[in-house]
């Protein structure tokens, strides 16, 4: 619903920028509560805000209040200009930057869950040796699932990010980063801890958690044995289910480790139920110059050469 029948005037300044860039974490978090984290301001700054932007665009740009937060219609047109926007002030930044001799810009970054357990840790170390190099860049992670990181990315409202290599889009580069091993594991109150090795058809029996989200087709083939009589959309909703002791659920080593060492979970045939997974570091392939971006890669691949080599 319009606010009034004016129009836009005026040139658009770091006020505007900023007032966009609330309204964009509003909108990706789904409302002004969830943004406070993300923004670090608080709910009141963030409605005044909002406020603000609609008056000075005169549009109704969302609905809030007891019944939830919701866009208008203009609220979504104004969301998908200001991407468009944000990521050509974005890339102007980028590209002024890479003039410079001093390393300066953001680096946004998409990561899929629970890989900070791996103890190969390139990402980890790739960013230390970023900041080493550049203190005044500023690192923007995001945690989101693969598609979504890959979308991003293709988008340019993410400079790089970390995925399973499921399969390659056509717009994107990927680089090989490391693989991560799978098992299947049960917990200590889960009948099947005691029993040693357990016979292929006997694990068809028993109730397991299968993962909701996107699989390579080996992956697919160690699940469609088992019995599904639950699902979980992270690998985090996988060891809650697991640690139950109700179901039988395939884990990365490194992410299980902790409750191994504590007794609380064991792999199951660990030489035949278990599976690779690799993953790589993505990026454009026609994206601009970014001195950021390829200093971290640069890193990343240095960490990541060694490691592949002995794989």
């Amino acid at each position: 619903m319009r606010l009034g029948k004016k129009t836009l005037s005026g040139q658009l300044g770091n006020a505007d920028l900023r007032l966009l860039r609330i309204y964009r974490a509003v909108v990706e978090c789904g409302g002004f509560s969830a943004a406070e984290v993300d923004l670090n301001i608080s709910r009141a700054a963030i409605s005044m805000a909002i406020s603000d932007l609609e008056t000075r665009l005169s549009l109704r740009l969302c609905q809030r209040g007891r019944s939830g937060f919701a866009l208008t219609e203009e609220g979504k047109a104004v969301y998908e200009s200001s991407l468009q926007l944000l990521a050509a002030v974005e890339e102007f930044g980028t590209r002024i930057n890479s003039l410079h001799e001093c390393l300066t810009g953001e680096l946004n970054i998409g990561i899929t869950d629970n890989l900070v357990t791996i103890p190969q840790m390139h990402i980890t170390h790739a960013l230390s040796a970023l900041k080493e190099r550049g203190p005044d860049v500023r690192i923007n992670i995001r945690m989101k699932p693969p598609r979504d990181i890959e979308l991003d990315v293709m988008d340019g409202r993410l400079h790089t990010g970390v995925v399973p290599a499921l399969e390659t889009l056509p717009g994107l580069q990927y680089r090989s980063l490391y693989e991560e091993v799978s098992q299947l594991y049960c917990a200590f109150n889960h009948p099947l801890f005691e029993a040693g090795e357990v016979k292929k058809d006997q694990l068809e029996h028993w109730d397991a958690v299968i993962p909701a989200y996107a699989q390579a087709p080996e992956t697919r083939l160690k699940h469609e044995p088992l019995k599904a009589a639950a699902s979980a959309t992270d690998r985090e909703g996988v060891a809650f289910l697991i640690l139950s002791g109700r179901y039988i659920g395939y884990l990365p080593t490194h992410y299980a480790q902790r409750w191994v060492d504590e007794g609380r979970m064991r792999a199951l045939n660990p030489r035949t139920c278990r599976y690779v997974t690799r993953y790589s570091a993505i990026t454009r392939k026609t994206g601009p110059p970014n001195r950021v971006l390829e200093t971290y890669l640069e890193e990343l691949m240095v960490l990541t050469e060694g490691v592949l080599d002995r794989q």
